[in-house]
Order: C-alpha cells, then structure tokens, then sequence
C-alpha cells in the first residue's frame, strides 16, 4: 500500500449488550408492545372521530409515531442478521438509520396537519364528548405503562429497547394531559383547551422528531455517533505507551446500535502482537461502545503516511 510502511491490518469484531445478540425476549416483546399500540391507536381514531376531540386525534399520532418506531427497531434488528453479500459487506445494519430518518419525516408531515387543524379549531372552538374521551385517554396510559414496563425489563442492555421504553413513558404523560384537558372542559365549559392540548402534543412531537432527523441525518453522513467524544478517543489511544503517533482516526455508526472505528498507529518498536490489538478492541467497546475495530500499525516515522493530511479535520465538528 504505501511501499516503506509496515503495515498489519487487524479485524476485531467485539460485539456488546444491544449490538449484535438481543435477548431472546427481543422479538416477543416488541411484538406484544406493537400489538397493544396499534390496538390503541385504533381505538383513539374511533373515539377521537365520534368525540369530536382532536387533542385524542393528536395523542392518537402521536402512538402512531411511536407505533412505526417500535416496527422499524423490530424490522432492523431482523435485518441486521441477513447475511452480508459481496456488496454489502456491512449487511444492511444501516437500513435503521434510513428508517429513522423516513420516521421523522412522516411524523413532520402528521404534526404539520395536527397542528393546521388545531389553530382552525381555536378560531371556531366545536363541543367535545368527554367522557368517553377521559375514558380512552385513561385506556393509553395504562397501554403505554404496560409497554414501559416490557421494554424497561431489556433496556439497560439495548439503545433500541432504551428508546422505545422512553417513547412509551412520555406517550403516558401525554395521555394524562388530554385527561386533564377534558375534565377541565367539564368543569370551565372551555372548548378551547382541546385544540390547545393539541398544540402540545405537537411541540412534544416536533421536540422529539427534531432529535430524531438531526441524530439520523448525522449518522446517515457517517459523523461521529453522539455518545462519543473523538478527542476523548484520541487521548485514549495517545496514551498507549507503545504509541508514538495516530493518524486517520475515524468513527462512524454502522447502524443506530453498532458503531465502528479505523485509524493508523504510529509503533516504532514495531508489531505489537494480537495481545495489544484484543485489548485495544476491548478498551474501546467498554469505555466508548464501539464494537468495529479496525487498526493498521506503522512501524516507520520517518515516511510519511499520504493518509495523514486528512485527519486534521476529526475533533473538530
């Protein structure tokens, strides 16, 4: 590759909780969690339409949204075990990045015409039904803490599992405020705090989309995954004893639960053995949740590595 170096190319593929091996209640879980959602989010459409509330209407996409989330880590976390091919060689790990971000969109667009039909409702308020909206709203809060608590048994070990726990927590507390808005129509006679309830739901919405398309568009142009400095990284590999340098540095997310490494390092004392390399890959999945390591070893400082240049511009973004 580069005539004068020395360089030994080393694959070490460290998989840890949530990355490649979920529990074998994986599947089954999210099958129960989806199932109760989609049940819910039926009934809410029904009531929401026979009640006349758009704040059950709103809560209604707002469990729609998380409905589509918890298929797509499903279908993700299927995905992700096809095998690789000689083109994708990563398998399709990334299709869970694709899917957040076609996630986001589609939740934009839903909130785009929650939040249009809720200023026209402020303008000309319309009666509610609600009873039957209290009733429903308390049906969701039960659902979705049912859900929490099935997602929460996995989510210490799993980003995706974590995730959905904390949809379903604040998809609860959302409910609660369309309950509190409708007894506060019994009580005031006040048809406008069903529309204003709506336009909460869609700041919580919109608050939450916003993280999901900035987090998966990062990820989608390979940036650095969130949760991990590259400075901090560099400093662990600059304090190796056996390293003199470290160039080429890059970290990306293969997918939204496995995240990769590459760099060069400079060893003038020479290989270091497979020993060194297994412990590098373990430091780095323990202390930084990286589970791909790739690390090429150069054993000459005095040429000049044409790689080098480029790594000026990691750290800084």
């Amino acid at each position: 590759m580069h005539g004068s170096h020395d360089h030994h190319h080393h694959y070490d593929h460290a998989h840890g909780l949530g990355h490649s091996h979920a529990p074998t209640s994986f599947g089954r879980t999210f099958a129960i969690a989806t199932g109760l959602n989609v049940a819910l989010v039926v009934a809410q459409v029904v009531y929401g339409l026979y009640t006349n509330s758009l704040a059950l209407l709103a809560d209604a996409g707002h469990n729609f949204g998380d409905v589509m989330g918890l298929v797509i880590a499903w279908l993700a976390f299927a995905i992700a075990d096809w095998r690789p091919s000689s083109r994708f060689t990563y398998r399709m790990r990334a299709a869970s990045i694709l899917s957040a971000m076609a996630n986001g969109l589609i939740l934009l667009a839903a909130t785009a015409i929650i939040v249009y039909e809720a200023v026209q409702r402020l303008m000309t308020p319309e009666p509610i039904a609600t009873g039957p909206v209290i009733v429903v709203a308390a049906i969701a809060v039960v659902i979705n803490g049912v859900s929490a608590w099935l997602l929460s048994r996995g989510s210490k070990g799993d980003l995706n599992m974590h995730g959905a726990f904390l949809h379903m927590l604040a998809d609860a507390g959302v409910s609660v405020a369309v309950i509190v808005a409708a007894f506060g129509i019994m009580l005031t006679g006040w048809q406008w705090l069903d529309p204003a309830v709506s336009l909460l739901i869609s700041v919580v919405i919109l608050f939450g989309t916003w993280r999901l398309l900035r987090d998966s568009l990062r990820l989608a142009l390979n940036a650095a995954p969130r949760d991990i400095d590259p400075a901090e990284v560099r400093r662990y590999f600059e304090a190796l004893p056996q390293v003199a340098g470290l160039h080429d540095l890059h970290i990306w997310a293969m997918s939204t639960t496995e995240n990769a490494l590459t760099c060069h390092l400079v060893m003038p004392a020479g290989h270091p053995g497979d020993g060194f390399l297994q412990q590098v890959a373990g430091d780095l999945q323990t202390r930084f949740d990286i589970c791909h390591t790739t690390v090429q070893i150069e054993v000459d400082e005095a040429n000049h590595c044409v790689l080098k240049p480029h790594d000026a511009c990691l750290g800084h973004g």
